[in-house]
């Protein structure tokens, strides 16, 4: 039976969800980056710190526009109403076949990996353990949105807690570094761009929200609480984890790291901690997988309901209110991306090079789209409006624009792949535009300025 979304996703649901999406494998990986080129521990911290305000810039930014325009598309509703169809369809196009099934294909291969490694085998088992990891976690979500966020939850939980646990364990333990005496915290130019790089990396995700904003009880009122939880949630837990480990390691130790929450755990708990933080990582993973499957399918769901060459994915099932056939093409993308990128040198690179100009570039056409939006719909109902307007997204715009030209200046092949699969969307766009639309509602939306 086809059926609508329905509001189904508590505020803590869906605050579970974005945490889960942002606070995934990066945090284990990235302070040592971060770390080598900060010249304190101080301007270690403040650039954690910056990332978190240039996230709640964009937060604040998304909270008008999914409290405004609230749609399981997300983005897509909000590219389609400001730009057109042809905008949402490729935007659409490039998050089922890049963005998202980019992303769940990435974060699988270090399920793959770190599951290799805890139980013995070699490189090669991490493909298996990858595609294992899409086919249950789509599986879960296709039985219902009430088995998927239940699944969230409890992998958040263990995530924050065992994070918490391994780290004041390890503080207790461990004997306090100091920090060499005369050192700077403002940092340089290159210093600045090299650290963001990986700092915003870490804290991206946060902008899925919009994705279930259909789905959230009281959406009006409750987006905004949802995304700027979120948000305080994932720069506390990331200041946490680096403070925890400049006082148990030191800056130099930290640098010169490439396991540094591992490193940290064995220094006061031996191996064992070292196989805590290992489970720890695999659990972040799960989360990070789970929560981006349940996200993407809702566009590829938006996509179906309004394009009829993919009205097949346009099916939301009243039982289990989950939209079935968009998780399963999802799922089926994200496997064909796992076989490819066992075939690479490093599948987890890959997919990172793949996805990240493509992302940032839409990023910034929906920053753009708050101004559009705000012009074409004056006396819309707003349940938030972002403050210091237009300053707010004029700053999250400029983000958008320096981290789309890093991501192009310094990422290999995998990016113009990424963009070779975006442009492959223009003649598919030009063969739909033949079918025509199978429900015509962004049409009729854009007319009145409603939402679904």
């Amino acid at each position: 039976m086809t059926s609508a979304p329905k509001e189904t996703l508590s505020v803590l649901d869906s605050v579970a969800i974005v945490v889960g999406v942002v606070v995934g494998v990066g945090i284990f990986k990235t302070p040592s980056i971060v770390a080598s080129v900060a010249d304190s521990g101080t301007m270690l911290v403040l650039f954690w710190l910056l990332g978190g305000f240039l996230s709640l810039v964009g937060a604040l930014c998304y909270a008008e526009l999914a409290s405004t325009h609230p749609s399981p598309g997300g983005d897509y509703h909000f590219l389609t109403k400001a730009f057109g169809p042809a905008a949402g369809f490729l935007y659409a196009w490039s998050r089922m076949t890049v963005i998202q099934s980019g992303s769940i294909a990435m974060v699988a291969f270090l399920v793959g990996d770190h599951a290799a490694e805890l139980f013995g085998l070699g490189p090669g088992a991490n493909a298996p353990f990858a595609v294992g990891t899409v086919g249950i976690l789509t599986t879960v979500n296709v039985l219902g949105i009430t088995q998927g966020k239940r699944t969230q939850r409890l992998l958040v939980s263990v995530i924050l807690f065992g994070m918490l646990a391994v780290l004041s364990t390890s503080i207790g333990w461990a004997e306090p570094a100091r920090e060499a005496a005369g050192r700077g915290w403002l940092p340089t130019g290159a210093a600045l761009g090299t650290a963001m790089i990986f700092v915003m990396l870490t804290y991206g995700g946060w902008n899925e929200a919009a994705f279930i904003s259909a789905e959230v009880q009281a959406k009006r009122r409750n987006m905004v609480k949802v995304l700027l939880y979120s948000i305080a949630v994932v720069t506390g837990t990331y200041l946490l984890v680096n403070v925890a480990l400049l006082r148990g390691l030191g800056l130099p130790a930290m640098a010169e790291s490439r396991t540094v929450v591992a490193d940290l755990a064995a220094a006061a708990m031996g191996g064992t901690g070292a196989t805590v933080v290992t489970v720890l990582i695999l659990v972040a993973a799960l989360s990070t997988v789970n929560a981006t499957i349940i996200t993407g399918a809702r566009t590829n769901y938006a996509l179906g309901r309004d394009h009829r060459l993919f009205s097949f994915l346009g099916d939301w099932k009243e039982r289990g209110s989950t939209p079935v056939n968009a998780l399963l093409v999802q799922g089926a993308v994200a496997t064909g991306l796992i076989l490819v990128g066992a075939g690479s040198r490093d599948g987890f690179v890959m997919m990172i090079e793949y996805t990240a100009p493509v992302f940032w570039l839409f990023l910034l056409l929906t920053g753009l789209s708050l101004f559009v939006l705000r012009r074409r719909f004056p006396d819309a109902q707003r349940g938030f409006r972002v403050p210091l307007y237009p300053v707010t997204p004029v700053v999250f715009c400029l983000v958008c624009v320096y981290m789309l030209y890093a991501a192009l200046a310094y990422t290999g092949t995998g990016s113009f792949i990424g963009v070779i699969v975006l442009l492959s969307g223009v003649p598919v766009l030009l063969v739909q535009r033949r079918c025509g639309v199978a429900k015509g509602e962004h049409r009729e939306e854009s007319e009145r300025g409603s939402v679904p």
